[in-house]
């Protein structure tokens, strides 16, 4: 079985630049666009026409999965091209490529966010090219307003200047009105600048970022995984332990009352020997059904969890591990909440048990530590490794109790090479 770890991203807020270092930036972005945005529009072009004239054939299917294929791509590049000038973009449902063939095709035909990538192809093309236009005639008018006195003597003598057709002739005047243009264009550039890149983000806020519904249903898809996996796991857990109380303690203690009854005839019967041989035997089912009753309550959270805290029921566990723990717990003094708490503990047991039944280890380190509002659970040992999440195995309920929780489970366990079990569990409000 193997965990997939979903990756929530944070939005940070926007770093405070300068005016000019962010007019450079926001430019320079405006200026690529359109060359980036000629390319999206023939692919996408293409590919459509293309694929629309051989859907007959059926091989259309696959010429417009392959544009849908390479619209996606330019679009991951535009969304990574924003958020490098501090602009992200919202997260996207992406792309799952588990299939193969025919099905990995009609996956990708029916996968929302590369239609709406293929939109933001053709719809970026007029706006890159009214952007760029704008941009370039604004910085060219500031800037050759500003040096028009330098380079204003080399125009022809007969050249009719804006100042002329004013009613302004001179070239006092002329130098005067064109570097005041040039200035006020200037003034303006960071405007005009912000307001055209502001025009680009809103396309591809529309079209490349997730739409609200897009990310309801992802959370909703999330939220439904994680209770199925958590009510699977404990489930799985009160079965396990119905039938282990039933197939060991509850059929030793029939066996102990019925050896007692027996006893008790001998006794009656004053056949002394015989009830002592039947006692004996009645001790070692009690015996035995006391241990069992003890590995089984390793699957129930102990009264120490609850009373004194993790670090202090682990320390216990590791106490009656057979092997060698070096033992770790730094949660900055604070306490988890119950359910968080439990899936630590258990994890932790789990792993233990494990390895004194199969690794054989000379030496094992826990370490429980917390960083932000996630907590991190390491079980390394020393042993043979061959460890893995497969169904049936101890770990895969682990796994699904901390899906539960929103965690992740991984293993790392070549053969030869020791294991190394981490979870990670957020800590939640």
């Amino acid at each position: 079985m193997s965990t997939e770890t979903m990756t929530i991203p944070i939005h940070q807020p926007l770093p405070r630049t300068g005016l000019l270092a962010r007019l450079g930036r926001e430019s320079a972005f405006l200026l690529a666009s359109f060359p980036l945005a000629i390319v999206a529009f023939v692919v996408a072009v293409t590919g459509v026409a293309l694929g629309a004239g051989l859907l007959i054939i059926f091989v259309g299917l696959f010429v417009v999965a392959g544009t849908l294929f390479v619209a996606q791509g330019l679009g991951d590049l535009e969304r990574r091209r924003f958020a490098a000038v501090g602009r992200p973009l919202p997260p996207t449902q992406p792309f799952r490529r588990e299939k193969r063939g025919l099905a990995r095709v009609l996956a990708r035909l029916r996968h929302g966010q590369s239609w709406l990538d293929l939109l933001h192809a053709f719809l970026r093309f007029p706006v890159s090219t009214f952007t760029f236009v704008l941009l370039v005639t604004w910085w060219s008018v500031a800037l050759g307003g500003l040096t028009y006195v330098v380079w204003e003597q080399f125009l022809p003598v007969d050249n009719t200047s804006l100042a002329d057709l004013l009613g302004y002739p001179g070239r006092t005047a002329d130098v005067v009105l064109s570097t005041a243009v040039g200035l006020v264009f200037l003034l303006l550039l960071p405007f005009v600048v912000r307001a055209a890149f502001a025009l680009e983000h809103g396309l591809a806020y529309a079209t490349l970022g997730a739409t609200h519904a897009a990310r309801l249903r992802e959370q909703v898809d999330a939220l439904s995984s994680s209770r199925s996996a958590a009510v699977d796991a404990e489930a799985d857990t009160l079965g396990r332990i119905e039938r282990d109380l039933h197939d060991g303690p509850q059929q030793r203690l029939l066996r102990t009352s019925m050896d007692l009854q027996a006893a008790q005839r001998r006794l009656a019967e004053n056949d002394t020997p015989a009830a002592r041989e039947l006692v004996d035997q009645a001790v070692l089912q009690v015996q035995e059904s006391v241990a069992e009753l003890r590995a089984l309550s390793r699957g129930i959270a102990p009264p120490v969890l609850a009373d004194r805290g993790l670090e202090a029921a682990l320390s216990a566990a590791a106490a009656q591990s057979p092997i060698p723990v070096r033992l770790r717990v730094d949660l900055d003094g604070e306490r988890l909440l119950r359910p968080r708490e439990n899936a630590a503990y258990f994890l932790v047991v789990e792993a233990l048990t494990n390895a004194a039944k199969h690794s054989g280890a000379g030496e094992i380190d826990v370490e429980v530590t917390r960083s932000g509002d996630v907590v991190t659970v390491t079980v390394a040992d020393d042993g043979d490794g061959g460890a893995h999440l497969g169904k049936g195995h101890g770990l895969s309920g682990l796994a699904d109790r901390l899906a539960g929780l929103d965690g992740t489970l991984e293993v790392r366990s070549p053969d030869g090479g020791g294991t190394v079990v981490t979870g990670r569990i957020p800590v939640g409000r």
